[in-house]
Formats: structure tokens, C-alpha cells, sequence
């Protein structure tokens, strides 16, 4: 983690600097996907940390990337990733980007295309801008809350590109916005992880008549939230605050919510060990939650 940025930093982020971050980090995402798209190429090499948890070398080599990115796009605001973590304090600079090289590596393993790259900027202890990029499938979902959110589908570059190039790639954007719950009884669908299953959320889901199970990796389940493919992805188990923190400002630009399981707003860098979040639900419509 870099040194913390000065405390007027975070009063000079309005809604337009941080807009202004937004293309920067867009291309830094495209440049780390190329990245671990060139390793999955080669030979692949698992290694895991202490919590057993898998890291190769698509993981480190987007790391790379993005550390040496956010220094040159933004130098005044800390940076954690879940690759340099070991010394950092739980209680957070803010503002602060959360950064998830690589999200889904189990399912990267594996050979699933359900892996993602996640960089979140948190302020006032909530994500206000996330970009989450599934270099495999060509798709980006990013948003600011208060200024809506996007998906974008581009051409899966095969090699790492620089920042100015992953910048001009030719790509479609789409404006995105979670949809209406369709009402108690209604046909529903849930995100469901593949590699993350847990007895809580499956009683959450089960106890809801109507309700679909779609089977999901990465962050990518919270994007489908955001872009009104699925309605409620509900994680009643610990997960990491880089985990979720870009996905989840996703959700919200796009109108939907993220609590605990309590339905009060979840809250970063509030000093748990590790960087855990103890659980959490992603609602397409706010609405849902009465």
C-alpha cells in the first residue's frame, strides 16, 4: 500500500473527478485482462497462499499492471491490493482503490472463461466508481454512483497493450440499469457462486417462492445484478472487501443496493482483519428489501 494521500484529497474528489478517472481506469482494466489472457496461453503454474486460496502467475502479472497504473493516474490516493495486503492495516486511507487482479482464479484454473479484473475507488468508506473487466467474454461493466453505469462488449486483445491503446479499442457501449422485482410469488432469478456455496444464503434463497438459481463466477454475479440479467445475489458468508467493493458501486449506479444481511449499508476500511466483509446482498430493486 502506498503512503496515505493528503486529507484534503478526498473533499477534492467530487462526482467530476471522479468521472474524470473513469476512462484511465477503464483502459488499465483492458491492459491486466490482456495480461492474464497471455498467461493462460502458456503453461499454467498454481501456487496458494497461506489461506489456501490459489495465485498464479495471471494474478501477479495483472498486479504488476495495476499498482504501477493507479501510481500514475492517481499518485495521491492509496492503493491495497489483495496481492500486496501482507503489512497493510485493515483500517483504510480514504479515499483508497481496492484492487482484485484477479477475481475467480479458481474458476481461471479451471479453464472458465468467469474471471474478472476489479478496481474499485472507495470514498467515505462506500465504493462511488467500480470497473470490473471479463477479459475472457469481451465484457466491462463500470459506473459511478449518482452517474449511471455501463457495459461495454470489446474486442479481447491478445497481448498486453498500453494504456493510451486499451483506450481506443473499438467497443460497444451500453447503458445498463437493474430491473424492477417482479413481486412476491413472481418468477425470480439469484446469483449463485460456483466456488463460493454456503448454507445461509442457500436458506436466504430458499425461503423466497419463485426463486431461480443462476450459477455464476467472480464478480461477475454482481455485474448481472447491475445490468438487470438477475435480480438478488445474496453472499451470507465472509468475502473480501476487494472482492466486491467495484462490483458493488456497479450495482448502485445502476439503482440497485448492497447491504449486510441486516439491510444496513455495508461500510469499508472499518478496521476487520484481513479486509473481510462478513456477508453480503446485492438487490436489483431497493425495493425488495420492504
Amino acid at each position: 500500500m502506498r503512503s496515505s494521500p493528503d486529507p484534503h484529497i478526498a473533499a477534492a474528489l467530487d462526482d467530476d473527478a471522479i468521472a474524470a478517472l473513469m476512462e484511465p481506469l477503464t483502459a488499465l482494466v483492458v491492459e491486466a485482462g490482456a495480461a492474464v489472457l497471455a498467461v493462460r496461453r502458456g503453461a499454467l503454474d498454481v501456487a496458494h497462499k497461506t489461506d489456501g486460496s490459489p495465485v498464479t502467475a495471471a494474478d501477479l502479472a495483472a498486479d504488476r499492471i495495476i499498482v504501477a497504473g493507479l501510481a500514475r493516474i492517481a499518485p495521491s490516493i492509496a492503493a491495497i491490493s489483495e496481492e500486496r495486503i501482507t503489512g497493510c492495516e485493515p483500517a483504510t486511507a480514504d479515499p483508497v482503490f481496492l484492487v482484485d487482479p484477479l477475481d475467480g482464479t479458481k474458476e481461471f484454473v479451471a479453464g472458465r472463461d468467469e474471471f474478472t479484473v476489479n478496481i474499485a475507488l472507495v470514498a467515505g468508506g462506500t465504493p462511488v466508481l467500480g470497473v470490473v473487466g471479463a477479459p475472457a467474454l469481451g465484457l466491462l461493466w463500470r459506473g459511478q454512483v449518482g452517474r449511471g453505469a455501463e457495459r461495454i462488449a470489446y474486442q479481447p486483445i491478445a497481448a498486453p497493450t498500453t494504456g493510451a491503446d486499451a483506450e481506443n479499442l473499438v467497443r460497444t457501449v451500453t447503458a445498463i440499469r437493474t430491473r424492477p422485482w417482479p413481486g412476491a410469488g413472481a418468477p425470480w432469478v439469484a446469483a449463485v457462486s460456483r466456488s463460493h456455496q454456503d448454507q445461509r444464503s442457500d436458506a436466504f434463497i430458499a425461503a423466497r417462492p419463485g426463486a431461480r438459481r443462476r450459477v455464476l463466477g467472480s464478480a461477475i454475479k454482481l455485474c448481472r445484478v447491475a445490468d438487470g440479467e438477475v435480480d438478488i445475489y445474496p453472499r451470507l458468508s465472509p468475502t473480501s472487501e476487494w472482492d466486491i467493493a467495484a462490483g458493488h458501486a456497479v450495482v448502485v449506479a445502476a439503482g440497485g443496493i448492497v447491504t449486510d444481511g441486516a439491510g444496513r449499508p455495508l461500510r469499508y476500511g472499518t478496521s476487520r482483519p484481513g479486509f473481510v466483509l462478513p456477508e453480503m446482498i446485492a438487490w436489483g430493486d431497493p425495493a425488495a428489501m420492504r
